[in-house]
């Protein structure tokens, strides 16, 4: 198998080279191509993967290219990771609103639609590319925002093309964590968009334990979902949102948090990785320390601007069953449609009629069947019409912001700005956009 990391010289990189080393021989992996234009990270990204090798004391068949065609000729999957404008563009998506007292954020809200604006053109040529040169590739797509990306090339690749969010995942490890169950051994019934999803129940057997698990305030106590929402919102609710939703039921705070920390996620990651690039470890394994730092670190504020708190570590070599993270959904999601033995995960992929209220080629994050033919949808229970309304209005969203990027429209853009529940209004919209176009050079020039 040759697997492709498109954005190789990325921060995130050397996680999922760990994963490759748990599952290359399943997979069989002959060769793993990263696949970057940035030529000034890419040696220290590959000094600390020389730190994974030592310490495993086993190498992985791996080189680096910026030539796109010779990255995808002949690939067996493509992961996609990519960020168009690097760090500098993710600041200016998530300054820009909270200039104008609106959240600012990479994925949700009017940052979300930015990045997906700069980065969809970007992401059609890379599909087309890999229709060419890997016509029997699947696609796995982690570039953000990741439902958005994935509806635009699955126009190129169909059902080869899927979404990879590991946010479902972390939800039903901690819900069976405070259930005392083993994560396999239930069933979620999870259901919407990328970072906009629901668990509507947890089912073991017959019987649905997220009633009780909502009743008990020790229970939600130990949930970093709890510690997001308030708690008798979510029994009123009756389900549990996904993490991101927050943004949503908490704007105001967010905000709030946000405008008194002087500076926004994005920010707070650029210093933390000038730092790191910086650096010079002397040795190999030095590199992988300074790595796994830099990373607990990272992981330990995420979400905090929602009221999370939380610490995150992630471990080497634990196998197929309990592999962490995005690194993880992805090699199972390629293991799955490798060996055909089907396997259940949450994912990106065209709804066909899971979510009867959406059409058919929408893609809606919900629960898979991963098989050697592809990845299929399966029905969840009917939503509730808050949960539907506020799902149809973000898929109106992300359908007019696709259309504004393959268009070039700035009326197209202003009017997804505008259709979003988290810009107050018209007027609001149209000097977000201004901003855009007059800071950032990539919608500068797609907006003209």
């Amino acid at each position: 198998m040759k697997l492709v990391l498109l954005g190789g010289a990325g921060f995130r990189t050397p996680a999922m080279y760990e994963a490759v080393h748990d599952v290359r021989d399943l997979l069989g992996i002959d060769e793993l191509v990263l696949y970057d234009v940035d030529d000034a990270r890419l040696p220290r990204v590959l000094r600390v993967l020389e730190g994974i090798d030592r310490e495993r004391g086993s190498r992985v068949n791996v080189r680096a290219t910026a030539d796109l065609d010779d990255a995808l000729e002949g690939a067996d999957v493509v992961y996609s990771a990519i960020r168009v404008g690097g760090i500098a563009s993710r600041i200016i998506d998530e300054t820009v609103p909270l200039a104008h007292g609106v959240l600012g954020q990479e994925t949700t809200g009017p940052g979300g639609i930015a990045f997906a604006l700069r980065t969809i053109p970007v992401m059609r040529m890379i599909a087309e590319r890999t229709a060419a040169r890997a016509p029997r590739a699947w696609f796995m797509n982690f570039t953000n925002p990741a439902g958005m990306i994935t509806e635009a090339i699955a126009e190129v690749l169909g059902d080869r093309a899927f979404g990879i969010c590991d946010t479902p995942r972390g939800m039903f490890r901690r819900i069976a964590a405070a259930l005392g169950r083993p994560p396999e051994s239930l069933w979620f019934d999870y259901a919407g968009l990328n970072h906009l999803g629901y668990i509507q129940a947890v089912l073991d057997g017959g019987d649905d334990l997220l009633p009780g698990l909502l009743a008990d305030d020790a229970l939600l106590a130990t949930l970093e979902e709890g510690d997001i929402f308030d708690r008798d919102f979510l029994r009123s609710l009756g389900m549990i949102p996904n993490e991101y939703l927050a943004y949503y039921y908490g704007t105001a705070d967010v905000v709030a948090r946000q405008l008194a920390a002087g500076r926004t996620r994005g920010q707070e990651i650029a210093e933390t990785q000038a730092g790191y690039f910086a650096a010079e470890p002397a040795t190999p394994e030095a590199a992988l320390q300074a790595w796994r730092e830099t990373t607990r670190a990272r992981s330990s504020t995420y979400m905090a601007e929602a009221g999370a708190v939380r610490v995150d570590g992630s471990r080497a070599g634990a196998g197929v069953d309990d592999l962490e993270g995005y690194a993880g959904v992805a090699l199972r999601a390629a293991l799955a449609l490798r060996s055909g033995e089907p396997t259940v995960m949450v994912l990106n992929a065209r709804n066909r009629s899971a979510l009867p209220f959406l059409p058919a080629d929408a893609i809606v994050e919900t629960v898979c069947v991963v098989t050697g033919a592809g990845v299929r949808t399966v029905a969840t229970a009917p939503l509730s019409l808050h949960a539907r309304g506020l799902i149809e209005q973000m898929k109106e969203v992300e359908r007019t912001t696709i259309a504004a990027a393959l268009q070039g429209s700035a009326a197209l853009a202003a009017r997804a700005l505008a259709l979003h529940p988290l810009v107050p209004s018209v007027a609001v919209a149209d000097r977000i956009l201004d901003a855009y176009r007059a800071q950032e050079p990539n919608l500068r020039a797609l907006l003209a």
